[in-house]
């Protein structure tokens, strides 16, 4: 993990468990910072499908992994005392970074990003856009995304999944709930294991047996980290 993202001039800040926190932009200032860390995020998630395979031709269970990526201002440099510091980053935009990771588990997707980060490679990546979510935390709804591939590596069966699935969106934001359920319907008629269409449909369901009140805003809002 750490070579894949390393390829694309990453700071790795540290380990934490199991996961790696890594930032662009610092310390030194880079143009392409949120390209660099999507696609640092693909190359990991490439490598860990292939490993999947292995683990599972070794008669091991699948693993999950997920990666959360957020761009914002943040504080960069030597934090701690006079006796001990490190060179890290901190900031509310770090930690909803951190939220986005855990939000993947709401939804079964891998690589969620912010609104803030697709709009700066929205020009070269597709990403297929997931919710409007109130993370722990916060009080500000935010847009959120699943990164899917670069342009030129998206096929017909995954355009069409995304078509189908803002249709369902839509819908689902203006309380057409039966509209929504056949759209959503239609992207697991391409793809049966797609666990966001999952998510909607039951979603639907729930709401046309207790409508949502009257000002509903469609924002989701988590509970966990």
């Amino acid at each position: 993990m750490s070579a894949a993202i390393l390829e694309r001039q990453v700071t790795i800040d540290k380990f934490q468990g199991d996961s790696i926190l890594a930032f662009w932009g610092a310390p030194i200032a880079q143009e392409n910072h949120a390209l660099f860390a999507c696609q640092a995020a693909l190359k990991c998630r490439k490598f860990l499908h292939k490993l999947e395979e292995e683990w599972k031709a070794g008669g091991l269970p699948p693993r999950t992994y997920r990666f959360g990526i957020n761009t914002g201002e943040v504080v960069v440099g030597n934090v701690g005392s006079a006796s001990r510091f490190e060179y890290t980053i901190i900031g509310d935009d770090v930690n909803l970074a951190s939220r986005l990771e855990g939000a993947n588990k709401n939804y079964g997707t891998q690589i969620m990003i912010s609104d803030a980060t697709y709009s700066l490679v929205k020009n070269t990546l597709i990403a297929r856009e997931i919710d409007i979510i109130r993370v722990v935390g916060k009080t500000d709804p935010i847009k959120v995304y699943e990164l899917v591939e670069e342009k030129e590596k998206v096929d017909e069966e995954n355009a069409r999944i995304i078509k189908n699935f803002e249709a369902g969106i839509h819908a689902y934001r203006n309380l057409q709930w039966e509209e929504a359920i056949s759209n959503f319907d239609h992207v697991l008629q391409i793809s049966p294991d797609d666990k966001p269409a999952k998510v909607y449909i039951q979603r639907c369901r729930e709401y046309q047996q207790a409508a949502p009140t009257e000002d509903w805003d469609g924002v989701f809002t988590l509970s966990t980290k």
